[in-house]
């Protein structure tokens, strides 16, 4: 199978809360990995296709959790593929470190 990815993705698998764009109820999940492009969060409540999402995540080696925005762009019973948003400088960085270390020597 050809991987048409645009960016390295890696396994993570962390507790994860979401907001809806204006909501203040924050949702569970999990997510399943992560890239620059994205995360996969496994939920019981995904939000709807094209909806826009904060994700709160703590990520390996963070003391907070980065609050990354993003966009809906698929769904299924258990979860919902979100592509993030503009990331800060600090997100950037530890997802990237995240995937280098992944992909191995």
């Amino acid at each position: 199978m050809i991987e048409l990815r645009r960016y390295q993705r890696a396994p993570l698998e962390v507790d994860v809360a979401f907001t809806l764009k204006g909501g203040q109820e924050r949702l569970a999940g999990r997510s399943k990995d992560i890239s620059l492009g994205g995360m996969f969060v496994l939920t019981a409540k995904p939000a709807a296709f094209g909806a826009e999402v904060v994700v709160y995540a703590t990520l390996p080696g963070e003391k907070a959790p980065f609050a990354m925005p993003g966009v809906v762009r698929w769904c299924r019973p258990d979860g919902m593929g979100v592509q993030f948003g503009n990331l800060g400088a600090r997100e950037t960085h530890a997802i990237t470190e995240l995937t280098a270390q992944d992909r191995g020597p």
